[in-house]
């Protein structure tokens, strides 16, 4: 077991860009601007030959609790319980300032073991800044430079310091887990073909989840997962950054992703709001389903149209949510009117699974899953070679393709070349000659007779070569 550490502090005192510096890539927004971290995000980090979990937080401000900064510091408060460390971080060029005093007070009552941080103490005039650290009564302050990777030696020594040699590097755990393992050896044969882990259980299904601002988004995910573990509110783009949460559902491991409302291009100005829909389209890439949140009381939004048309141009296999089906007023009419929508509106992934969702309530969770796990396996699915050359004779006797200047386009196979999607290609004459609306019968074709709904179908054309092409030209 690894240790967790919380990077806690008031804002812009570069707690993220600390963050960023131990988990070694660039995960957590940074901007000027204070207060841009808002969720609580966790990664597995490394600083030297000690490797831990690290939580980014929130900048710690005093306000009521029925504010989003209060909403923001209960978050906060939530690491501080979950942490077995905690960085308090301040900014050694500005020095100290009141609400410094008053958060170190918080965190002398924790408990906690704590390291404070000097960051910027590359800065001209952060010496005077260090020096008054030590009116916290928190212990020698650690001068760092985050931006600059500065100073980590010094907080490597000071985070063995703070858990002794044991907790830090592990040694304890480890003997428990050597023990528990030499019991299972002993016990039990593990070499059999059983032994060997399916393609569920290897890897978690990246899962992201995307939206207009204000759609439900992180409402969702905390139904799904039970916890409020992501922060919420009537405001419109509470989320910045993209926050991952591992989570459990029936057995099947999946990660979470959520993301930041993605308006119009042409209503996004401020560098924040570019940065923050930059890192949602980098979910998308890297998920392998996501989640479309459409408010029901307002759907099909021109931008909920063209960020579903992103996610099937991505290849990723998409679900439709329709959230907040507890305000609907009679919903079997309007479900049967949205269905119908659905099909007219998104006819390049025909068939795909919408499902009415509440996440105030919890209606419709399990249904939503069972919708996911089946484009999944969709997504994955691959047909042998001979399955589709069947189909294929079936569909040219029934519609041939047609003749381009007055000539006949022959098909000779097709076969899958991947999954996820799934992709086909078809050997043909003249593959530039092909028109796009036979390929798009192709597609649908494909996706009935072999039970593929929903999912990005994608077909590449090819020409098989003549083999005796090359002789000819050895015989000139």
């Amino acid at each position: 077991m690894t240790f967790k550490v919380a990077i806690i502090g008031r804002p812009n005192v570069g707690k993220s860009t600390l963050f960023n510096r131990l988990v070694g890539r660039k995960l957590a927004l940074v901007d000027d601007t204070p207060g841009v971290t808002r969720d609580r995000r966790v990664h597995a980090a490394k600083l030297y030959d000690l490797h831990f979990d690290v939580i980014d937080t929130a900048g710690f401000e005093d306000a009521a609790a029925s504010t989003l900064p209060g909403r923001m510091r209960a978050q906060t408060e939530i690491a501080i319980r979950e942490a077995d460390l905690i960085f308090f971080t301040i900014d050694a060029k500005s020095g100290l300032m009141p609400d410094d005093k008053t958060f170190a007070e918080i965190v002398r009552k924790s408990g906690k073991p704590v390291v404070v941080v000097a960051n910027k103490a590359e800065a001209r005039g952060a010496q005077g800044g260090m020096l008054e650290a030590w009116e916290l009564g928190l212990g020698e302050p650690i001068p760092v430079s985050a931006e600059h990777g500065q100073g980590l030696p010094d907080l490597r020594d000071a985070v063995i310091s703070a858990l002794g040699e044991a907790r830090a590097f592990g040694e304890e755990e480890d003997a428990d887990e050597e023990a528990a393992a030499s019991e299972v050896l002993i016990g039990e044969d593990i070499t059999g073909p059983d032994a060997e882990p399916s393609y569920d259980d290897t890897k978690p299904m990246r899962i992201a989840v995307v939206g207009r601002p204000n759609a439900g988004k992180s409402t969702l995910i905390n139904a799904l997962i039970g916890e409020e573990r992501l922060l919420t509110g009537p405001e419109s783009g509470i989320t910045r950054d993209s926050i991952s949460v591992d989570w459990d559902w029936h057995g099947r491991r999946l990660k979470l992703f959520d993301t930041a409302g993605m308006r119009r291009k042409a209503r996004i100005h401020e560098k924040l709001e570019v940065m923050s829909v930059q890192d949602g389209l980098r979910a998308i890439r890297f998920a392998e389903i996501v989640i479309i949140v459409l408010d029901a009381t307002i759907p099909f939004e021109k931008q909920d149209l063209q960020i579903a048309d992103l996610i099937i141009r991505e290849g990723r296999a998409p679900v439709i949510a329709f959230n907040k089906w507890d305000m609907i007023d009679h919903p079997q009419e309007l479900l049967a009117e949205l269905r119908e929508k659905t099909e007219r509106l998104l006819p390049q992934a025909r068939g795909i699974q919408a499902v009415p969702v509440s996440a105030e309530t919890g209606r419709g969770l399990d249904k939503l899953m069972d919708a996911v796990i089946k484009t999944h396996r969709v997504w994955n699915c691959r047909v042998s070679t001979g399955k589709l050359n069947r189909w294929l004779e079936g569909i040219l006797a029934h519609h041939p393709p047609p003749a381009v200047a007055g000539r006949r386009l022959k098909i000779k196979y097709v076969t899958q070349a991947k999954t996820r999607p799934p992709g086909f290609v078809v050997s043909c004459s003249r593959p530039d000659a092909m028109p796009q609306s036979y390929v798009r019968y192709l597609s649908n074709s494909l996706r009935e007779a072999f039970d593929m709904p929903g999912v990005p179908i994608r077909i590449a054309l090819r020409t098989s070569e003549n083999p005796f092409a090359g002789k000819a030209k050895k015989r000139r």
